[in-house]
């Protein structure tokens, strides 16, 4: 291709407005005047083309193996302690496989609050933190005894104002065959009938376990600064609580549960969260993974509208391919179901042509070749 014929097909290509915005920004900073300005958009225009995909590439297996590849240099059971409180998050290889598994219930699930304008400050941040942390009656008590001759439990609170808030969180649970007495300064639990030890004790803990306030699931908030931003750590996730506190900015708080994501943000969000999460989880054992590739694993696992996970259960066993399902997992049961309902295998994909020995369909493989012998009539 000459010069001026790369030249013009060069001009007729669209950046991305990221990268224009940036170029924007680099031709202010270093002051380029029109001429060298569109030199760069060229070079840059080109480097652009030459990172596009060519048609019949094997988009999905090289995702796959560049993902997989540095992976392999993971350390297997990998923890980060977050702040002072040494909270444990889960970090490294057993992370990856949550996310790409789509996991709905997370080692240690996080919450990234961040405050509106007005509330962005050091106090209120304070305030907040501990607003949201979930408080049970175990955390707000000084004691509570067991009285085995009257057949009751005695709360004492550690602080007199939580008397009738301790009250009213007893009320609301299912208390059968139990009466509340509240005295000056504690609660009295009644059990109707004979009760040995035993059961009191079962009480007890399930007393105990009574939530007074907070928000639920939220167990430990850490506060920091981050730039111009107090930001509110906590461990354990409950988006639809926090989002109804008004402080909350709910434009940029975020979970690390892509469900919560999904039910509450959109299809759009979780697949976000899917390429921000795996690529942090990447560059924090050091490793480069170019971000394109994970992009694509984000597309896959919630193109339908609905997250799924990349297995047996989800994209991979949701192949229209009765061999491609067979090689992942499972191939008996794979092989018997599809005689039993007469399926047919087309051999459009990867897998199932390896597997027989036939040309794939990608590269130059997927194109037909017709040409006409000399002794053919024009």
């Amino acid at each position: 291709m000459s010069e001026e014929l790369q030249q013009n097909s060069l001009d007729k290509v669209e950046l991305p407005q990221s990268v224009a915005n940036e170029i924007e920004e680099i031709v202010k900073e270093k002051r380029l005047n029109k001429n060298q300005r569109g030199k760069l958009i060229l070079e840059v225009k080109r480097y652009y083309m030459n990172s596009r995909v060519e048609p019949g590439e094997v988009v999905g297996i090289i995702a796959a193996q560049s993902i997989s590849e540095p992976a392999t240099q993971m350390t297997m059971r990998t923890y980060h302690f977050a702040g002072s409180a040494g909270v444990k998050v889960t970090y490294g290889l057993p992370r990856l496989i949550e996310i790409f598994d789509a996991k709905r219930e997370l080692e240690t699930p996080v919450m990234t609050i961040y405050l509106k304008r007005e509330f962005n400050n050091k106090d209120d941040a304070k305030r907040i933190a501990e607003q949201v942390v979930e408080k049970r009656i175990s955390n707000v008590s000084r004691r509570i005894s067991i009285d085995l001759s009257e057949g009751s439990l005695e709360i004492e609170p550690n602080d007199l104002k939580k008397l009738d808030r301790i009250l009213n969180a007893i009320k609301g649970e299912d208390m059968k065959d139990m009466t509340l007495k509240k005295k000056t300064r504690t609660i009295v639990i009644y059990t109707k009938g004979e009760v040995d030890i035993k059961t009191l004790k079962s009480l007890r803990e399930k007393i105990m376990n009574i939530r007074v306030g907070g928000v639920e699931d939220i167990s430990n908030a850490l506060v920091r600064k981050e730039g111009e931003d107090w930001i509110i750590n906590t461990i354990g996730s409950n988006l639809e609580h926090i989002f109804s506190i008004k402080e909350v900015d709910e434009t940029r708080s975020v979970t690390n549960s892509i469900y919560e994501m999904a039910k509450f943000l959109g299809i759009e969000a979780a697949r976000g969260l899917i390429i921000s999460e795996a690529l942090k989880t990447l560059q924090e054992q050091g490793l480069d993974v170019d971000v394109r590739h994970v992009m694509l694993v984000g597309d896959i696992m919630t193109f339908t509208g609905e997250v799924k996970s990349i297995g047996r259960y989800g994209v991979a066993g949701a192949k229209s391919s009765i061999l491609a399902r067979a090689a992942f997992e499972e191939t008996i049961k794979h092989l018997v179901k599809a005689s039993i309902r007469n399926e047919t295998d087309n051999f459009q994909g990867i897998f199932e042509n390896v597997m027989v020995g036939q040309v794939i369909p990608s590269g130059t493989g997927m194109f037909d070749l017709i040409a006409k012998s000399e002794g053919e009539e024009k």
